[in-house]
């Protein structure tokens, strides 16, 4: 087998199609997600927000461990699509193009845990 063939092979193996179709488009998990943070980054330049972050994590469950250290359960978090300021207050946002039942219960951690809605676009 030579080389080149071997490549073919392992990128043929490793490429996973999305559950829910989305694709990956200029580094982000959809093309809905881009054109959200095109649009945010646009808004930021023109001084509507500031402070925009991408991939922010928010623990909701911490690790669970027993009282010799071990790992009981790991962490629970939500990575939100993006965080920033608006109007003084601070706006955590998901592109949604489907509301898995995953997504649905951290949502309501995430009120119940952080204080915090979230805007889904």
């Amino acid at each position: 087998m030579t080389v080149k063939e071997y490549k073919n092979l392992r990128s043929a193996s490793s490429s996973r199609r999305n559950k829910y179709g989305a694709k990956r488009t200029g580094g982000h998990a959809s093309a809905k997600e881009h054109r959200r943070a095109s649009e945010l980054k646009l808004w930021q330049r023109a001084g509507v927000i500031s402070g925009l972050r991408e991939q922010v994590k928010y623990v909701l469950i911490p690790t669970q461990r027993d009282t010799d250290s071990n790992l009981l359960e790991k962490e629970c978090s939500y990575i939100a699509d993006f965080v920033y300021e608006m109007d003084g207050q601070t706006v955590v946002e998901d592109t949604k193009g489907f509301r898995t039942p995953e997504y649905i219960i951290k949502r309501k951690l995430m009120l119940a845990v952080h204080g915090i809605r979230i805007r889904e676009i």
